[in-house]
């Protein structure tokens, strides 16, 4: 009998609740620190109160994001590894493997895949532009 009264409550309650069809054009889920870039980037601008793809974009479709293992796994560490988010407007793949991390004023265009070797570190250097790169090993640049 307990069941049952306990299933009567929640058909009673359900019913006081309505839907709300929300058009896919407004729905952008962030699940990942990939999806996290993507929003935080230049790609998206707000338009009445709407995140909207920035009409400088030459083609309206998302690029392809892969942040991989755990160094990009949670928020903080994620927004420890970039010191301002990259210019992305030209982009159309990335993907980024091991202990990297990037400078200021950084611009991604085309194809850029960063893949840091297992105990080394790439540093991507402030004001750098990547187009249609592969980065991999190790790179430091340090100021003097």
């Amino acid at each position: 009998m307990e069941q049952l009264v306990s299933r009567g409550t929640c058909i009673l309650l359900t019913m006081c609740f309505i839907g709300v069809r929300v058009p896919r054009s407004r729905f952008l889920p962030v699940k990942t620190t990939s999806d996290l870039l993507l929003v935080m980037s230049d790609l998206y601008t707000i338009a009445n109160g709407s995140l909207v793809m920035n009409p400088n974009r030459g083609f309206m479709s998302v690029p392809l994001v892969k942040l991989g293992d755990i160094n990009f796994r949670n928020v903080k560490d994620f927004l420890s590894r970039f010191q301002n988010i990259p210019n992305m407007l030209e982009l159309d793949h990335l993907t980024v493997s091991g202990d990297v991390t990037f400078g200021t004023s950084i611009t991604l265009k085309g194809t850029v895949i960063i893949i840091a070797n297992h105990g080394e570190r790439i540093d991507i250097p402030s004001g750098a532009v990547l187009e249609n790169k592969i980065v991999s090993g190790n790179l430091r640049i340090l100021d003097h």
